[in-house]
């Protein structure tokens, strides 16, 4: 067992834990949100060595923030069979080597926004890394099973840091990018907290989720209606002229297709539903972006 243990960490990368503690996937995930941001903020193409910096310094903090919230919650992780891999239950690195990278890695993203952009957008990107990494993950998420709602004010950040990057202003337009991203979260969330009940069954007195503490069938309804609700946000964008045809074309496929999977799993809430309407939900964020995108650089 000893040779076990000694052996098996070499044969990983030193870096590897380092970047799984950021949650890559997840940060995919903010890093194409602020992207989005960056680019919709002009008309035309942003600087593009203002853009690399933003985008740089708001990936850092995110990165951060996710390591941080590990850091909390490893003992927790370590009883989820989804979370019991990250690299703090394995021992991979210990909490202390977390925290300096995490706090390392938050200092460089403060330095980077507040050297290449401008004080509002570093100042946002702040408050937002310590809403997710304190507020949410401290009080929240053990709080109430509505956290995922209430804590999605930090999830759904990044297109307005993004563009506030790049203008130095808060524009509407960008909240509206934030409201697509706030109201995807809840049904985003709750279909994988269908998928993984038993994990979520034995850290319920710890983090309680909507399908542990008020059951399927209300969860599955609640998913539902907030799809509904997402396909009515994501039509806002053509509604207030902020984008076109071509936009809303992709909004009214992408939403459909969302609803659809939703009203499926609303009829059966099995893990193979749930994870499909989970990868579904992942399908729309991107898609719906990606025709922002589309639109903004194509007019018909």
């Amino acid at each position: 067992m000893t040779t076990q243990k000694t052996t098996e960490p070499s044969k990983r990368p030193q870096w590897r834990p380092y970047w799984e503690l950021c949650k890559p996937r997840v940060l995919r995930e903010i890093v194409f949100a602020t992207i989005v941001g960056v680019f919709l903020s002009v008309p035309g193409l942003p600087p593009l060595d203002l853009a690399f910096w933003a985008i740089l310094g708001i990936t850092l903090a995110a990165a951060s923030a996710a390591a941080a919230n590990q850091i909390i919650e490893y003992k927790i992780d370590a009883e989820m069979g989804r979370t019991s891999g990250r690299p703090l239950p394995l021992g991979q690195i210990t909490p202390r080597q977390a925290i300096i990278f995490a706090v390392i890695i938050g200092l460089l993203s403060m330095s980077v926004m507040i050297k290449f952009t401008n004080t509002l957008a570093t100042i946002l990107t702040f408050f937002t890394l310590i809403g997710y990494a304190i507020v949410y993950t401290v009080y929240l998420k053990p709080a109430t099973p509505q956290n995922i709602v209430i804590g999605g004010v930090t999830g759904a950040a990044p297109p307005v840091l993004g563009w506030c990057a790049i203008t130095g202003s808060v524009d509407p337009h960008s909240l509206l990018l934030s409201l697509i991203i706030f109201v995807w979260t809840p049904p985003h969330f709750w279909a994988l907290a269908i998928a993984r009940m038993d994990d979520y069954r034995t850290v319920a007195e710890k983090i309680p989720v909507l399908p542990v503490t008020d059951g399927i069938p209300i969860t599955q309804l609640h998913i539902f209606l907030y799809t509904i609700l997402l396909f009515v946000v994501g039509l806002l964008p053509y509604l207030t002229h902020m984008s076109g045809i071509v936009y809303l074309i992709g909004a009214v496929f992408f939403g459909g297709l969302f609803v659809y999977h939703a009203w499926r799993l609303k009829q059966d809430a099995s893990p193979k539903v749930a994870w499909k309407t989970f990868a579904n939900s992942l399908v729309y964020l991107v898609g719906v972006f990606a025709v922002l995108i589309l639109d903004h650089y194509i007019k018909i």
